[in-house]
């Protein structure tokens, strides 16, 4: 049972106290009679609550695509940094949603967003390899042997890495895309710093299968489908 003027305020653009100011009204309805206080509870998932006639949705969590522009870091709270639930709609911002991994300041593309620990849990545990699709340009040319050693897994700051599958997707512009199954610290750019090479911009195009939705400008987002998220849910990989 949670209180109404919580889940209202956490699904919508009204604050809680414009959620009493509604209640006052007479603009909420719960099952169809006029709710009398906003502080009253009731079971989200089993009664229909409206507002000015139009019913409110209720999804135990909320599971976001953000096209990640650059100058934002993935955290909640950041001191001296925007951060990514900066670029969120006030309602988004209330439901207490996080980075489901990170993408570093100047990386741009598909962050996800969530509220569910479990499930952030479950893509980002080391077992799991949940695969992760990037496009990126480097400084010059990837040799033979280069690729080789990293599609092969090369040992990184004395770790062995898992194999990446690199494409050279065009050579003029130095473009290539990277499918990793593993995520260390900055592990793109230590990877080609380590064969004397730089990544200069990086991008992520998809995350276990669900590629970022084209229709979305970088700093925009929507929620995943119910598809999307079982894809994602279906692409771990247990080693």
């Amino acid at each position: 049972m949670e209180r109404l003027d919580k889940i209202i305020a956490s699904r919508t653009e009204y604050s809680r106290r414009e959620v009493k100011e509604l209640v006052k009204r007479g603009a909420v309805r719960l099952d169809g009679s006029l709710v009398q206080s906003a502080d009253q509870k009731l079971d989200p998932e089993r009664q229909i609550v409206e507002i000015n006639g139009k019913r409110l949705f209720y999804e135990t969590f909320s599971y976001l695509m953000l096209n990640k522009p650059a100058g934002f870091v993935s955290a909640t709270k950041d001191g001296k940094e925007r951060t990514v639930l900066e670029l969120l709609d006030p309602a988004w911002q209330r439901r207490g949603l996080f980075p489901a991994g990170r993408l570093d300041k100047d990386t741009t593309g598909f962050l996800l967003l969530t509220d569910d620990g479990g499930f952030a849990h479950d893509i980002l545990s080391p077992k799991h390899h949940v695969p992760k699709i990037y496009r990126l340009t480097a400084e010059r040319l990837v040799s033979t042997q280069e690729q080789h050693q990293m599609e092969e897994g090369m040992v990184l700051d004395g770790q062995q890495l898992m194999g990446v599958t690199l494409r050279l997707l065009d050579e003029k512009n130095l473009l290539y895309e990277i499918t990793l199954r593993q995520g260390l610290y900055h592990q793109i750019k230590r990877m080609f710093a380590q064969s004397g090479n730089r990544v200069v911009t990086l991008r992520r195009v998809a995350i276990g299968g669900v590629f970022l939705d084209e229709s979305l400008a970088e700093g925009q987002y929507r929620p995943l489908t119910a598809e999307e998220l079982k894809t994602i849910k279906n692409s771990r990989e247990e080693r």
